[in-house]
């Protein structure tokens, strides 16, 4: 199990402003663990009572509506932190995390890190500003929604994944997710967003082989309207 101090993960979340006395403390208090794909790392409504550091793969944060439909609110990957908001609220968790590969994440108690939150301002700002993030994040979700069509909505999913997580050797998209998945994501039926990528597809967009999605024009996808 690598030591906080020494782990380069840090650098990229609101850790790497904890001075390295900090870091030793809590790498002697973390838990190490492996999520395989399709577990669930927490459920909603649950207490998470610390914070998860990404050390490897890829999560889903979801919300569940009210008709029973899982809605995809944020992607988690390699480096970032889940579960900021139980640091300065005793409030139950508002989403569930679910691996979307396998995933090994680190998770840090919060009465071994809310001293630093109250004692470090350096890590206060740092987690403040990761917190606006998402609060910016969520705002443009919302805002998609509204003004946005399904068609919109799914080619710039596309163009966010091939972006953010890059490619296979094949050139397939390394994320593999289910046409729920996406459907989940962009706020729509499951066969909405099928009858979509195939648009995409006889368009010249998009292939697949198999449930696996090549980007043929990222031009194109980015110019859909």
């Amino acid at each position: 199990m690598s030591k906080c101090e020494q782990c380069i993960i840090k650098q990229f979340n609101s850790l790497k402003a904890l001075t390295n006395d900090e870091l030793v403390r809590i790498s002697k208090c973390k838990t190490s663990k492996i999520i395989k794909k399709g577990e669930i790392l927490f459920e909603e409504g649950e207490n998470i009572n610390g914070i998860y550091c990404v050390k490897d793969g890829i999560c889903k944060l979801s919300k569940l509506s009210e008709n029973g439909k899982d809605q995809i609110v944020k992607m988690v990957v390699k480096g970032q932190l889940i579960g900021q908001r139980s640091l300065v609220t005793d409030e139950s968790s508002n989403l569930q995390a679910t691996a979307l590969n396998d995933m090994e994440v680190c998770f840090i108690p919060k009465s071994e890190i809310v001293a630093d939150l109250q004692k470090n301002a350096s890590f206060s700002f740092e987690v403040l500003k990761e917190m606006a993030h998402d609060l910016k994040e969520a705002d443009d979700v919302i805002v998609n929604m509204a003004q946005k069509s399904v068609r919109q909505r799914l080619a710039e999913t596309l163009v966010y994944i091939h972006d953010s997580f890059g490619v296979n050797p094949d050139g397939t998209l390394s994320v593999l997710l289910s046409r729920e998945d996406f459907a989940n994501i962009v706020g729509t039926a499951t066969e909405s967003a099928i009858r979509v990528l195939s648009q995409f597809k006889k368009e010249g967009m998009i292939s697949t082989q198999g449930k696996y999605i090549k980007i043929e024009d990222l031009k194109a996808l980015e110019r859909v309207e």
